[in-house]
């Protein structure tokens, strides 16, 4: 009977283990993100996303995606699943609506204090923008 418990005490305490692991970051190395020819927004952030289509840069909307797919591959992918599909343990990018860019200019300069890293210091805000307008890009969650 003792071995039958500390087999399923070992087990328990695995799964608890496991568990930790997969709600946390962990160390998360952000990636740079070549931004090419898109201009470089300061680092005072913006209130709204300069690339999306109708706005002030939204001339640049194609290249701004292009840019945002490869930064959101080496930065966000890893969290928020690819092409922003969350796996449930993040949030899923796909449902943040275009009244939403504060919030995640915020969110992504700061970070969270539940495990997301501040990317301010590592990713310059066309950068960011960029990785923004990639996620609106994608098809809505259906």
């Amino acid at each position: 009977m003792t071995t039958s418990f500390s087999v399923k005490t070992l087990f328990a305490a695995a799964l608890f283990g496991m568990a930790g692991l997969v709600m946390a970051h962990g160390n998360v190395t952000p990636q740079p993100v070549d931004t090419g020819d898109l201009p470089d927004l300061g680092t005072e952030p913006l209130a709204e996303n300069p690339f999306r289509e109708g706005s002030s840069k939204g001339d640049l909307n194609a290249q701004a995606v292009a840019i945002g797919e490869s930064g959101y591959a080496g930065n966000c992918a890893g969290c928020h699943g690819i092409q922003a599909m969350s796996g449930g343990l993040t949030p899923d990018l796909r449902e943040l609506s275009p009244w939403d860019d504060e919030y995640f200019i915020g969110r992504v300069m700061n970070g969270t204090d539940r495990g997301m890293p501040s990317f301010k210091s590592n990713l310059g805000q066309t950068a960011i923008w960029a990785i923004r307008t990639y996620v609106e890009s994608l098809p809505a969650p259906e």
